[in-house]
């Protein structure tokens, strides 16, 4: 995972704002302020509570610091056993945490929150892509993801072996059937497109044979092949295969793990799959205080 990078301006923000949403105004975690003196240190453990694959892990010293600095507290040490992308099993140790107790229970659900999260998609893509693998195809997310965590969540993706596909609506068109209806073509919208981006890659939604032709020919190389059978899409596929100019295509909607090599297997180059992120279940993950001396 040492080449994926993590993008700490993002987690930094989310945390901030998840840290605000529940704390209050005051920072103020009732429960934890009345029952544990301020001078009380202990250590802690981040436990895997199922199997899955890790992702995120760097925002567990951003929670803590962040929460020892509204507390006015030390912040408290973090040891990372394990690197993002990597498998687990039921009661493994992820991490060790060691500090002001107070700042580790603040912080504790804001962590699990996230890492949780982040983890359960890296999973979820790892059941991908194991299933495409030796198929020559990769597994993509989509822009269905949560509102302020888009980079986080496909960061995730990447930890579990997926690939990003465009990041928002500036770096890559695609053409959609709301698109095509509105400039009256596929052709018409195509063009406009270029015309208006010259600079920026576009790629065409299509659902029949006759249309991936005509994307072909008005210009675009990147062809993504919705809600089509795995028969029409290897009639699809066999035809742009036959095109003089190498052509990348994407096969969506409606896919599962059930079917995901026979849809690999046509020819695609890539799966995009709005689940990984809109869907993913989390990685049960848990903060358990031990003895001082247990995690030594």
């Amino acid at each position: 995972m040492s080449d994926v990078h993590f993008p700490a301006a993002d987690a930094a923000a989310l945390v901030a704002a998840a840290l605000d949403e529940d704390l209050g105004p005051e920072h103020l975690d009732v429960t934890t302020l009345a029952t544990i003196p301020v001078e009380q240190v202990q250590a802690g453990e981040v436990v895997a509570r199922a199997g899955g694959v890790v992702a995120g892990l760097a925002v567990i010293d951003l929670v803590f610091t962040r929460v020892a600095d509204l507390l006015d507290l030390e912040p408290p040490s973090v040891q990372l056993l394990i690197e993002d992308g990597t498998a687990v099993v039921l009661g493994d140790v992820v991490a060790r945490v060691t500090g002001p107790v107070r700042a580790v229970l603040v912080g504790e659900r804001t962590m699990l929150n996230i890492v949780c999260r982040l983890s359960g998609i890296a999973t979820h893509t790892r059941r991908w892509a194991d299933a495409l693998d030796g198929t020559g195809a990769m597994v993509l997310d989509t822009r269905k993801t949560t509102p302020g965590m888009r980079h986080l969540e496909k960061y995730a993706v990447r930890a579990g072996g997926g690939t990003n596909k465009r990041m928002g609506l500036y770096d890559v068109a695609m053409i959609k059937d709301n698109h095509k209806l509105a400039a009256g073509s596929v052709s018409a919208a195509y063009a406009a497109v270029h015309t208006a981006y010259p600079a920026v890659d576009i790629e065409v939604e299509v659902t029949t044979l006759a249309e991936a032709h005509e994307a072909y020919a008005a210009g675009s190389r990147f062809i993504m092949c919705d809600n089509m059978s795995v028969d029409l899409l290897t009639e699809t596929v066999n035809a742009l295969r036959d095109k003089a100019e190498r052509v990348e295509i994407e096969a969506t909607g409606g896919l599962t793990l059930e079917v995901a090599r026979d849809y690999a297997m046509t020819g695609v180059d890539y799966l995009s799959v709005g689940g990984l992120t809109h869907s993913s279940p989390i990685l049960d993950l848990a903060l358990d205080l031990v003895e001082p001396d247990a995690g030594e």
